[in-house]
């Protein structure tokens, strides 16, 4: 299946980097802090489809039926070229902690380097990334964005791992601690 494809498919569509950042800025004015909650909230809701769209690529391109069935070793190289292809950006993935994965980008659609933002901001994609992990690993996984481009760090970077552990490093970055610091590895 080729990007063209997935973008004409039923359960996916096309949507522009600017709509997807005057939606975040809208609902920023309009409802404060609750947008982190309702973009990621729609993200997961958005996930499988994708999840599907990712198996559909697979299966078209290396005719891998399931991600199951996929040598974890190539599950980074795989996902680049999904979101690459599929209008997201670059992902590079790789463990950084026990029981972490880091998703890497300093493309990502979503980030907008103009916003100036505080915090990071791609919540849209830290559910639908959550859900479609969790399809993939057949698991139930949160993800966390720790730097933005859209706040001007050099990159988006989403951890990925068990709510618990994710909810153990919100709690020690809440503390003051860097995510680095929390996860006990080298900034």
């Amino acid at each position: 299946m080729t990007a063209t494809a997935l973008l004409v498919s039923p359960n996916c569509l096309a949507l522009s980097r600017r709509s997807l950042h005057q939606l975040r800025a809208s609902l920023e004015r309009d409802t404060g802090l609750q947008t982190a909650a309702y973009l990621q909230e729609a993200g997961f809701a958005g996930g499988e489809a994708v999840y599907q769209a990712y198996r559909g690529w697979l299966a078209g391109r290396y005719g891998i039926d399931s991600p199951a069935g996929l040598d974890v070793r190539h599950l980074g190289e795989t996902l680049s070229g999904f979101f690459r292809e599929t209008g997201w950006g670059t992902l590079t993935v790789a463990p950084i902690a026990q029981a972490v994965i880091a998703l890497d980008s300093s493309d990502w659609s979503e980030a907008d380097v103009s916003a100036g933002a505080q915090y990071p901001s791609c919540h849209l994609s830290s559910g639908m990334l959550a859900d479609v992990l969790g399809r993939v690993s057949n698991s139930t996984l949160g993800v966390m964005e720790v730097e933005c481009l859209s706040k001007g760090d050099d990159r988006c970077r989403f951890l990925a791992g068990a709510p618990e552990t994710l909810q153990v490093l919100y709690d020690r970055m809440a503390e003051g601690h860097s995510y680095h610091e929390a996860l006990g590895i080298e900034g």
